[in-house]
């Protein structure tokens, strides 16, 4: 579709997103000034702790406080890309700091847009297995505690609400539907 960015001005610089107003073509060659959140990407992962191809397999995942959500939400470790990181480098780093494991194998599962009416966030997903516990490098202030569960608990979470987040359904719900040979 080619490029119909005709100019932008940055109006806020953050820790974690950047506010850009950009003046665009649209499809029907019309202008006007769109409010865009630039974001350099993420990562999340999805640990298996026990051979995803098994009868119900556990899953690795942590409750986490989220002040904007107002409550603990279930998540898949996650976090920023950091400049020149690749999504891979990032989903291990993710993993460690979040969960104190490592992986012997670390492989794509999905990469999606996060909300693309108004942020140009990307999210890579990654499926993780033949964990090894180790120590956890949380950052001050990420509040949590790790869950295991079995994907089918997972599973029914989603449908009853529980779990809330986006993107650790979107990769449970991606991760269930390889294993039922969508």
């Amino acid at each position: 579709m080619g490029d119909a960015k005709l100019g932008s001005r940055r109006v806020y610089t953050g820790r974690v997103l950047n506010l850009d107003i950009d003046k665009v073509q649209f499809p029907d060659q019309s202008t006007g000034e769109l409010e865009i959140i630039r974001h350099p990407g993420a990562s999340a992962v999805l640990p298996f702790l026990s051979d995803p191809s098994g009868p119900d397999p556990q899953i690795l995942l942590i409750k986490q406080y989220r002040y904007a959500a107002e409550d603990f939400l279930y998540e898949v470790p996650a976090g920023r890309l950091d400049p020149n990181e690749s999504p891979l480098d990032c989903a291990r780093r993710e993993l460690m700091e979040e969960t104190g494991c490592t992986a012997t194998h670390i492989e794509p599962l999905y990469t999606f847009y996060t909300t693309p009416g108004f942020i140009d966030e990307r999210i890579h997903g990654f499926i993780a297995t033949g964990l090894t516990r180790g120590e956890s490098r949380r950052e001050a202030d990420e509040f949590m505690t790790l869950e295991t569960l079995t994907l089918a608990h997972a599973l029914e979470l989603i449908k009853k609400g529980e779990i809330r987040d986006g993107k650790t359904a979107v990769l449970i719900l991606f991760a269930a539907g390889f294993r039922a040979g969508l």
